[in-house]
């Protein structure tokens, strides 16, 4: 009779799965919880302690790491020494094991869990386990899965090849037992004691979905997913499945709309093309902040994808049916909306609650792919602290001013380097985003704002970094722009800033760079 050992911690579809066994003539070993649950349910059980002679110590952290387990689970069916080794010690081969592991990984998720509390939830006998059954997969059947009881079955009732379904499941088992080593050697390595980064990180991915191609149809893509949160927890409610291009803009939409998160805040709409703005406002309400951002380039609207930190309403999506438009992003949608946009069989819908979601200090790295390895850095967050902001012109700010310059701020933090972004009423009207000198950006800027139809005169101006030489400064006083915010910082702070006295401007520095390479 064929063996089966059967020890979860997650019991979802264990009981149909261990009737399923029995009646395809297997005999189940089980242990604890899971014995007593399959013992419930009238499905037959040997007791791990009938199969180890030995019973469960030290409140269960001791009951399966015994030669008659993992003999039975180590020894190759095809070498005659083995098998003879096992019926001298009388040992009986298990052909099967089904076991996942004690929830380390979600129980120091919670909030004011002890150290104490998380070490009793690293689970030491389920990976021994699994990775032997996962070492001699081919002839044993190991489960870490209960998505893959049903596949399981159907290999066992000749309705599936049994080898390749071995291999892909020992796969998945060492994958899944390295990710769970990985959670509780960072857990244990604690948090850094100085200012560098850890000497030492482990990332695991899993892949949320395939994607039809990358950046160009040649390049094979994935999407996958480091931690909870961000995009991952998106719900795409129409149109064709996301591409590689519309995640990276649905992701550059969701940090253009940071700063407006709370429930306070007006409404915000930020239009993204190639993975940086192209429109942002402030409005009313959505349908107002649409209208608002699509202003201030309507040109290269046109593909983009749009977000919204707020419900997107019925007059809202009316005033996007003459777009076409790729993705629109938002917190939820109502049904009106909903109704309108599935009329664009095309259009990606994708409801992510947590839209204007801000990380927390000091949570999480952004990486980026170099040849050879990974630039790892602290997530970068918007700060919208003004204790160390400072004027540096003899005039300053009125409050009008001041309003549009707190907007320009934040706008430009979710534009690509070299950034200048213009503003009125709290809403963007020219954007100079990429160059390669912080001129050319403010040229841009000003090109833009007037391609579009707007006038740059009086308008607010914010720089994601400092500038370098007053000709940036000078670009933007001949074309009328009112009030300067930047980081400040150049070794030229003062030149730049008599550059803007002696136009009659109002300059701001924040002491705090946005860069986004």
């Amino acid at each position: 009779m064929p063996r089966a050992l059967i020890s979860v911690w997650d019991k979802t579809g264990i009981v149909p799965f261990a009737q399923a066994l029995v009646r395809l003539g297997w005999e189940i070993v089980s242990t604890g919880g899971t014995a007593r649950t399959l013992k419930q349910a009238g499905v037959p059980v040997v007791s791990i302690e009938t199969v180890t002679g030995f019973p469960e110590m030290l409140d269960g952290r001791v009951k399966t790491l015994h030669p008659a387990i993992h003999g039975g689970l180590l020894a190759r069916r095809d070498l005659d020494a083995h098998m003879k080794a096992l019926e001298q010690l009388r040992i009986a081969p298990i052909d099967l094991v089904a076991v996942n592991l004690y929830p380390f990984r979600e129980t120091i998720a919670k909030p004011g869990v002890s150290r104490a509390e998380a070490i009793e939830q690293i689970d030491i006998g389920g990976p021994s386990m699994l990775r032997s059954a996962a070492k001699n997969h081919a002839s044993v059947f190991v489960v870490v899965d209960p998505s893959d009881y049903e596949r399981v079955l159907e290999a066992l009732e000749g309705n599936r090849p049994a080898a390749a379904l071995r291999e892909e499941l020992a796969a998945k088992v060492f994958h899944h037992t390295s990710a769970y080593d990985a959670a509780i050697a960072t857990y244990l390595a604690g948090p850094v004691r100085d200012d560098r980064l850890p000497e030492r990180m482990i990332l695991h991915l899993a892949r949320v979905q395939p994607l039809r191609y990358g950046e160009n149809p040649e390049q094979r893509a994935a999407f996958y997913a480091v931690e909870g949160g961000g995009l991952v927890d998106l719900e795409q409610l129409q149109g064709k499945e996301l591409s590689f291009n519309n995640l990276l803009d649905l992701d550059a939409a969701l940090a253009a709309l940071v700063p407006w998160a709370g429930a306070d805040s007006r409404p915000a709409c930020v239009i993204i093309k190639h993975n940086t703005p192209c429109g942002i406002a402030l409005g009313r309400n959505p349908e107002d902040a649409y209208r608002r951002a699509l202003a201030t380039d309507p040109t290269s609207a046109f593909g983009s994808v749009i977000g919204f930190s707020g419900v997107v309403d019925e007059p809202t999506a009316t005033a996007m049916s003459d777009l076409f438009v790729e993705a629109v992003l938002a917190p939820d949608f109502a049904a009106g909306a909903l109704a309108l946009f599935a009329r664009k069989k095309n259009l990606r819908v994708v409801r992510l609650p947590s839209t204007t979601a801000a990380p927390a200090p000091g949570t999480g790295l952004d990486f980026k792919r170099v040849h050879g390895g990974f630039l790892a850095q602290d997530r970068f967050r918007f700060d919208s602290d003004e204790s160390g902001w400072t004027v540096a012109t003899t005039r300053r700010p009125t409050e009008v001013e001041w309003r549009d310059l707190r907007f320009a701020w934040a706008a430009v933090a979710a534009v690509k380097s070299n950034a200048i972004l213009l503003a009125r009423d709290e809403a963007a009207i020219g954007i100079g985003a990429g160059q390669m000198s912080r001129v050319d950006a403010s040229f841009l800027a000003v090109h833009k704002a007037r391609a579009a139809g707007h006038d740059p005169r009086g308008s607010a101006l914010a720089s994601d970094a400092f500038f370098p030489f007053p000709d940036g400064v000078e670009q933007a006083a001949a074309a009328g722009v009112a009030t300067i915010i930047q980081p400040g910082g150049s070794v030229r702070d003062d030149e730049v800033a008599r550059a803007a006295d002696r136009a009659g401007m109002a300059m701001v520095l924040t002491g705090r760079r946005q860069f986004r390479h």
